[in-house]
């Protein structure tokens, strides 16, 4: 298993990532964090870990550049900046096809909160190389026009107490049409902070992204 910390040069300055490729990778997830969020956020990192134990390489990114982060801070006016967050998202997906580890690796996206908003966006912008989207908690309802035009199979994962999010889901699903599916991870809010609720969402994921990113891309 190799861990690594990289500079993706997709904005000025570069966007800090780790990066964890296990030797017998089969595929590779991009991570989306959600609003107010990193790269080091817990529960991402415990289900990149999950992810990793069934030999999927893992992408977790910060979406922000520093001062960026500073200003989201204060203001908050990037974090739900959806278009731009999508777009970063997109030239991460091109860069990972031409890094010399990831390039021969099908590619799938992991959205949390709003960040599966953009994860969505960027995989109705890049059919060709997103193979599988699972959203945790999201709000794909965010992602607007670009639903109808995802063609990677997604899976949608709320919290059974979470129930705004639920409705906010059930609409994006219908928007998604047959390549989505929602599933409810019963006595889970909106974190998945319950006992055994974020180990469900590792376990589905796992199996969402091993079941359909097993054939390499061509590099």
């Amino acid at each position: 298993m190799e861990t690594r910390e990289v500079t993706i040069p997709v904005v000025e300055g570069g966007l800090t990532a780790d990066v964890i490729m296990p030797s017998d990778a089969t595929g590779v997830v991009l991570f989306a964090h959600g609003s107010g969020s990193s790269r080091h956020s817990p529960r991402n990192v415990a289900v990149a870990h999950q992810l990793n134990a069934r030999s999927l390489a893992t992408v977790l990114v910060d979406l922000l550049t520093l001062d960026e982060d500073v200003l989201d801070a204060r203001t908050a006016e990037l974090r739900f900046d959806i278009g731009m967050l999508a777009e970063r998202l997109a030239a991460i997906v091109d860069w990972m096809g031409e890094e010399p580890t990831l390039g021969r690796l099908p590619v799938g996206l992991f959205g949390a909160s709003t960040g599966a908003a953009a994860a969505l966006v960027a995989a109705a912008t890049r059919p060709d190389r997103v193979a599988a989207v699972v959203s945790r908690g999201g709000r794909p309802d965010l992602a607007g026009n670009a639903l109808s035009k995802v063609r990677a199979p997604t899976l949608l994962l709320v919290g059974g107490l979470d129930e705004e999010v639920i409705v906010l889901n059930e609409q994006a699903r219908a928007e998604l049409g047959e390549v989505a599916e929602l599933r409810i991870v019963p006595g889970a809010t909106h974190l998945f902070e319950e006992p055994g609720t974020l180990e469900q969402v590792a376990d589905q994921a796992g199996t969402w992204f091993t079941t359909r990113l097993r054939t390499p891309h061509p590099a």
